[in-house]
């Protein structure tokens, strides 16, 4: 083949590809185009734009009078459109050096030139997402707002505040188990009231279109198809957090003193079954005590000697006894079978009449009565305390209610002895909230009431739904036995086990308890050693009750553990608050032991003290502090402050109040001199910017 033929043929045979591949391109683009166009552009405005969810602003919990128990604190991530559409050169430079200046002394982090420096190279790169802090409060928001080129927002200024919200609980532990949480994820927990009206507290979500931008980042652009979430609904409880803060104190005092590792105290309305404080407090690793379980809903134990009360009402009810009849409980020991109940009184009580066997807490004079009466018919007995409600679950909004156990003749653990050890509060079990609600029920007259820990749901401060009082069971018993049964109760405290806890001022009536606690492996002794629960429950005041009360301190460990001696003084000490700030307002006998301190800055009370020669504290971090008297010594806690939420100034002077307020945003007016006794915006409330707030002072 001559060389001319030659070069003919390979040219047409690469033609002939050029051609074949062109055809090849021109079927793929109409393909791509037609066909299969509306699939690639539905890929195309995926990758290119996308619609996001925005949360809602989650629902508070509210405390009985409306201050926050939980609420979201919002916070802000704050980025800069370095070539934002609206944004002319002349904006850019004439105000960079203002910014980056502004930028230094608000933020920090950096210098101005290295602010300066930054946001240079981001323009010239043509940032349209450019990152200027994370976690921004409302007051710092507001002052980069006014920084130059961000005062002119976002599309001349570039301006981009994306909100994020934190959940916070402004008054740190205090009913932190019943406020609850909830954790996210298919394994995660759902607790308290977070979690009982997680629905209700929600919200609805709304949507947002976000384009893409160069290096992946996702930029929100204004459309029309775009929808605002819808707050949630807020719920307020029947939590009182200066009741909660009483019984918190009032408990963690004798759990330290004893050397407990948990303990529970729970204080109730009679006449609506309403939780006003609620506090369960459990030794940490740390040597400290946090809310870390919820015992009081969730712990199901032996309540041992206050479960007595069950009993007398059931042979009181069957008309079996007499208060007045006698017993006669010998040296304080009975055998029935292979056990042998014993009394606490070494050498026994002897001969005693049915209301002394309650009074002194007579373990053998009370499986006495119950044997003597029931032997024959057990079931009897057990029909009583099902009809009492005592083997129903409270049906609490919370979750983790443990359920009661009171095992029927025939079951597969009922033998011998149930009947006796039953009688005085073994081989049976309750939570202490379902044995607070029984108690509560003598003192409402017979009736049951649920245990209410949510009255309101409300939004943006309409109420939009109540939550009634539910009654339980409208008589536990006839209203003659409980007549006696409320003599009883006072008597337990006017002559028997609880005379430490009779006074003067007002009357109590009440039950203490003290049982062995079981281990599920060892039984009731381990290593040689016993572990007790001691219990008080009971109301006040005892002619007229207004509120019930339950103490439990679990295993004290300082060779006290009487209920009498270490729940009751818990019962007492909270019994006295609520009684001297409830009922009556008569002045209390001034303390001249330690000067009076008002709230404010830590160092300057500090400086106070030591030139007066004061004891006190020292040391502490935080830098305003709230004083309270303990024993001899001046205690300095921290005084809680949260971000957009009001400051409780009451008990301050007027330059640290002014301090505080003004520094949250809130414009000032004064009325008065002396401290402040009163201020016109509620302690634990939002704030909303440019509010007014007025303080009235007195002096003291």
């Amino acid at each position: 083949m001559a060389l001319r033929d030659e070069i003919i043929w390979r040219s047409g045979i690469i033609y002939i590809a050029i051609i074949l591949i062109a055809i090849g391109i021109m079927v793929r683009i109409f393909i791509i185009q037609f066909p299969q166009g509306d699939k690639w552009a539905e890929m195309g405005e995926e990758y290119v734009y996308k619609t996001d969810v925005v949360p809602a602003n989650r629902g508070d919990i509210l405390s009985d009078d409306g201050r926050l128990l939980a609420s979201s604190i919002p916070y802000y991530s704050v980025y800069i459109d370095t070539r934002s559409t609206g944004m002319d050169q002349q904006t850019w430079t004439q105000g960079l050096d203002g910014l980056c200046d502004g930028l230094s002394k608000i933020i920090g982090l950096k210098s101005a030139e290295e602010w300066k420096r930054d946001l240079t190279i981001a323009r010239r790169n043509g940032e349209r997402y450019h990152l200027i802090k994370k976690e921004v409060n409302h007051n710092t928001l507001k002052e980069l707002k006014k920084l130059p080129i961000f005062k002119h927002g976002r599309y001349r200024g570039g301006f981009i505040a994306e909100t994020e919200n934190e959940r916070k609980r402004p008054h740190m532990r205090l009913a932190a188990r019943t406020i609850g949480y909830l954790t996210e994820g298919a394994s995660g927990n759902v607790v308290g009231l977070e979690g009982a009206y997680d629905e209700e507290l929600t919200g609805v979500s709304g949507s947002v279109l976000k384009q893409r931008l160069t290096g992946g980042a996702w930029m929100p652009v204004n459309n029309e198809n775009s929808v605002e979430p819808m707050d949630g609904n807020d719920i307020l409880t029947t939590i009182n957090i200066d009741l909660q803060d009483v019984a918190e104190t009032a408990l963690e005092k004798q759990l330290l003193q004893h050397n407990a590792h948990h303990g529970v105290a729970v204080l109730m309305e009679v006449k609506t079954g309403d939780i006003k404080a609620m506090v369960n407090l459990e030794l940490g690793k740390d040597g400290n005590y946090h809310e870390l379980y919820n015992y009081a809903v969730g712990e199901s134990t032996e309540p041992g000697s206050t479960f007595k009360l069950a009993s007398f009402i059931a042979v009181l009810e069957d008309g079996l006894v007499n208060l007045d009849d006698t017993i006669h409980t010998g040296n304080g020991e009975v055998k029935y079978y292979d056990k042998t109940i014993r009394d606490a009184k070494r050498g026994g009580y002897g001969k005693l009449s049915v209301k002394e066997v309650f009074e002194k807490s007579s373990n053998v004079g009370t499986a006495m009565i119950i044997y003597e009466n029931y032997k024959g018919r057990p079931g009897d007995y057990v029909d009583r305390l099902y009809r009492m409600g005592l083997n129903d679950k409270l049906g609490l909004d919370i979750k983790g209610e443990g359920t009661p156990l009171i095992r029927y003749p025939g079951d597969k653990y009922w033998s011998g002895i149930s009947l006796p050890m039953m009688s005085h509060g073994y081989e049976v079990q309750m939570t202490p909230l379902q044995l607070l609600t029984f108690y509560n029920a003598i003192a409402n007259g017979g009736r049951m009431m649920k245990p209410r820990l949510v009255r309101e749901i409300q939004y943006h401060g309409e109420t939009i739904k109540k939550i009634n009082p539910e009654v339980l069971n409208p008589a536990i018993c006839s209203h003659s036995t409980i007549e006696k049964i409320r003599t009883l109760l006072e008597g337990v405290v006017e002559n028997g086990t609880a005379k430490n806890l009779d006074n003067d001022t007002y009357k109590i009536a009440g039950k203490t308890g003290t049982a062995q606690i079981a281990n599920e492996k060892y039984g009731y002794k381990h290593g040689g050693k016993v572990s007790y629960q001691a219990s008080f429950v009971g109301y006040f005041p005892a002619e007229n009750p207004v509120y019930s009360c339950i103490v439990v301190v679990n295993a004290p460990s300082n060779s006290v553990y009487y209920g009498n001696l270490v729940a009751g003084p818990v019962f007492k000490e909270i019994a006295d608050k609520v009684y001297a700030t409830r009922f009556f307002n008569t002045p209390q006998k001034p303390d001249y032991s330690l000067p009076k301190v008002k709230k404010g800055y830590r160092d300057d009370t500090e400086y106070l003290l030591a030139d007066l020669g004061v004891k006190h504290n020292h040391g502490g971090k935080e830098k305003w502090i709230e004083p309270f008297k303990h024993q001899d010594t001046l205690k300095l806690k921290e005084l809680e402050l949260i971000e957009n939420l009001v400051p409780n100034v009451t008990g301050m002077g007027l330059k640290d109040a002014l301090f505080l307020l003004e520094n949250s945003g809130l414009k000032v007016t004064v009325e008065g001199w002396g401290e402040v006794v009163n201020q016109s915006l509620r302690p634990g409330t939002r704030i909303e910017p440019g509010s007014n707030i007025n303080i009235e002072l007195q002096h003291r």
